[in-house]
């Protein structure tokens, strides 16, 4: 079985890597609100921070989503409003967490889907500056559904041999995340497969640029996926009926489609993003 601490020399990391998971009130990004962080960074040098530090036998920052949370969520992860309700707000541990993943990377299961763009909605919605321009977006799911086509407890079982307790609480999926990463990395260096287009997938790239490119299903412009690159590099819009068209051109045209989705129930960073091309810092 490989020894986890040696094994991560293998990411070849050029800055530290946080990998992180999120457990929520649900899982619209535009409404739903943080109850569990946990995070883990490992920097060039081989050294690993866990946040929080260790409290016993537990890692986790429990957060006060200042909301109920619903009972099918809590079922899920195991945090009920009594757990949360003298927690700090996700606002107060903010500039914290803004701090602990200053010019890190972000690496997680689902996490360009779900986890990136929850943790950036939270942060606009407090108010706190958290730029992802620049940073590399490490998916370990995509790796894994491109490359063996499958949930975090399966992917454990698979790679590292071994059946993953505590599942849908925060450190441990953090944990198993990180040890998936290192295995795959392992696993997939010389490895390609043919998709179902015929197009030969792999091998997996170590280095973080590279593999950033390799976790991306699209290019999106967003988080969410509602706003996507073309193949000729322009912003389109990713659905409904104006689905292929570019941004710039319609808000153009149709200035009422823009005012309603800043009305409308996207995530923030959607409307920030929509907001820079109507501006033309963003083309």
């Amino acid at each position: 079985m490989m020894d986890l601490e040696a094994a991560l020399k293998n990411l070849h990391l050029k800055r530290p890597l946080v990998v992180f998971d999120l457990e929520t009130t649900g899982v619209q990004v535009g409404k739903d609100r943080i109850v569990e962080i946990a995070m883990i960074k490992v920097s060039p040098d081989g050294s690993v921070v866990r946040k929080p530090e260790k409290a016993g036998n537990d890692y986790r920052i429990l957060v006060n989503p200042e909301m109920p949370i619903p009972l099918e969520s809590s079922l899920v992860h195991g945090v009920y409003d009594e757990d949360v309700k003298s927690k700090h707000t996700f606002g107060a541990i903010a500039p914290g967490l803004v701090k602990f993943l200053q010019n890190c990377d972000l690496g997680g299961f689902n996490s360009n889907r779900f986890d990136v763009p929850m943790l950036a909605e939270e942060f606009l919605r407090v108010g706190v500056d958290f730029g992802l321009e620049g940073r590399n977006l490490i998916d370990v799911q995509n790796i894994f559904h491109k490359m063996e086509q499958r949930t975090l407890k399966a992917a454990y079982r698979f790679y590292c041999d071994k059946e993953l307790e505590g599942a849908h609480e925060a450190y441990p999926d953090t944990a198993a995340t990180l040890e998936i990463l290192v295995n795959q990395l392992e696993k997939y260096a010389d490895a390609t497969i043919s998709d179902s287009r015929g197009e030969t997938v792999g091998p997996v790239p170590s280095d973080m640029d590279e593999l950033h490119k390799f976790c991306q299903r699209t290019r999106n412009a967003d988080l969410a996926g509602r706003l996507i690159y073309n193949d000729d590099d322009v912003i389109v819009f990713n659905f409904g009926k104006n689905k292929g068209v570019s941004v710039k051109e319609l808000i153009e045209r149709d200035p009422g489609y823009f005012g309603w989705m800043m009305k409308g129930d996207f995530p923030r960073y959607t409307k920030r993003v929509l907001e820079q091309i109507k501006e033309g810092t963003l083309k």
